[in-house]
This record gives structure tokens, C-alpha cells and sequence, in this order.
């Protein structure tokens, strides 16, 4: 196939090149991973980055839950070697993280493991913080808290009228608590100024630990794509107008929600 497509001679298109190009640079003057940190919410985004900086030195592994917390993970988060993220993409295996960690933290035993999670994700398989404790892995749970499953809520605010259905979780544990009734080490952090000193004391931690970070309730992730759209029908920021939203998501969209 390739020795008949050259045998074509084919000729650069520059004119449509230029177009695509042109395209391409209309959506990063989105900017849609960009985000406001104030003094008295952390955003999400601000909590990776600032884990990641604090991070970066290390020989370090991810592993993640599903949902926002896994998104903005793949964007806040730079890897530079391979099988450094575990993730199970789009398959929606909420709980996936947790029993990955300690995987990964059984077969690299001087790295540090760190999972990214939602806090309904960890409410999966949170008992294997048991295994954890048992075996002496230090594994980290660093838990973006919303307190809603937030790519859910992100839905049902952008896609069906801020009609939200079940999305927000009204009985979660006091997650330092529940570390320390798997022997292991609990840390809370709703400050932006408090973030980098916990972060450290995680690390330096040599158990297993839950990391309940308090963020925003209403970060929303972006780009995303809705139910029965294109890829040159993704939404790039909250800035979308209502009828804009309308157009890109259709009925049969809507039902797939």
C-alpha cells in the first residue's frame, strides 16, 4: 500500500494545511485546561499539579479510579517513561485503582505508588487498604473529594438542565478514620496553603495512607465529547452557551447519558 500511494507522487495539500492548522489553533486559544486557584478552595487541577511538582523526583507510579480525578490525572500529570500509568481508560472500572497500586507497589517495593481517586471510586475496593497493611505496602491514596461522582454531576449540569440524579454522595466515610482502622495513616487537607506541606508528609510516610484533599464541588473537565457527538463536537470550556450544548448533543445522545 505504501509503494502504490508513492508511485501516486502525492502532492502536500498547503492550502488545506493551512485551513487545518488554522482549526487547530482556534481550540488552543481555548485554553480549556485552564483554571482559577483562589486562597480558599483548591481546584483540582492546582491539587495535581502541586503533586506532581512535589513528585517529580521520584521513581514514581500512578494508578487511578474513574472519573474526573482520572482526566485531569492525564493531563496534570506528566509522564516521561513508560508503564508508569495504570488506568483502566474508558472501560469505567471504578475501583481499578486501589488493587493496582498494591500490584504495582508489590513489584516495585523501593518506588513510590501513588493512586488518584474519586471518593466514590475508593468506596469500591477500599478494604484493600486490609492487604495494604498486611503486606507493608506504603501505597498513597490521593483522593480529589468532591463529594459527588463529578464526571457524572459534570453531565447532568451541562447536558440535562443542572438535573441532578443521585450524583451527589451524602454518607461518605471520614477518610482519616477509615485509614487508621486499616492501620494505616490519614491525612486531610481543604486549604490551598496547607497542600504542599501534607503532600510532603504523605511521601515521607512510610504506610499505607489515605489523602482526603477538599476541592471544588463544581471544577468541571474539559475538553469532552458528549454522548453520539464527533470530535469536532467537543465542548472546550464552561463558557459554552446553553444553545450551543443543545446542538451538539442529541436526543438519542441524551438517552445514552
Amino acid at each position: 500500500m505504501i509503494a502504490a500511494w508513492k508511485a501516486k507522487n502525492p502532492k502536500l495539500d498547503e492550502a488545506a494545511l493551512k485551513t487545518w492548522w488554522g482549526e487547530i489553533d482556534h481550540w488552543r486559544a481555548r485554553k480549556c485546561l485552564s483554571y482559577k486557584q483562589g486562597d480558599d478552595v483548591i481546584m483540582p487541577q492546582y491539587a495535581l499539579e502541586r503533586l506532581f511538582a512535589l513528585t517529580c523526583d521520584k521513581d514514581l507510579y500512578i494508578t487511578t479510579e474513574v472519573g474526573q480525578h482520572q482526566m485531569w490525572a492525564a493531563q496534570f500529570l506528566q509522564f516521561e517513561e513508560p508503564n508508569r500509568w495504570m488506568t483502566s481508560g474508558g472501560l469505567g472500572t471504578m475501583g481499578y485503582g486501589i488493587p493496582a497500586a498494591v500490584g504495582v507497589q508489590i513489584a516495585h517495593p523501593d518506588s513510590l505508588v501513588i493512586d488518584v481517586a474519586g471518593e466514590a471510586s475508593v468506596l469500591m475496593t477500599m478494604q484493600e487498604m486490609s492487604t495494604a497493611a498486611q503486606y507493608d505496602l506504603p501505597i498513597k491514596i490521593f483522593i480529589l473529594n468532591n463529594q459527588y461522582m463529578g464526571m457524572v454531576r459534570q453531565w447532568q449540569e451541562m447536558l440535562h438542565g443542572s438535573r441532578y440524579s443521585h450524583s451527589y454522595t451524602e454518607a461518605l466515610p471520614d477518610f482519616v478514620k477509615l485509614a487508621e482502622a486499616y492501620q494505616g495513616v490519614g491525612i486531610r487537607v481543604d486549604k490551598p496553603s496547607e497542600l504542599d506541606d501534607a503532600i510532603k508528609e504523605m511521601i515521607a510516610t512510610p504506610k499505607p495512607v489515605i489523602f482526603d484533599c477538599r476541592v471544588d464541588e463544581h471544577a468541571n473537565c474539559f475538553p469532552m465529547i458528549p454522548s453520539g457527538a464527533a470530535h469536532n463536537n467537543m465542548l472546550l470550556g464552561d463558557d459554552v452557551a446553553e444553545e450551543d450544548i443543545g446542538n451538539v448533543i442529541s436526543e438519542t445522545g441524551k438517552v445514552m447519558v
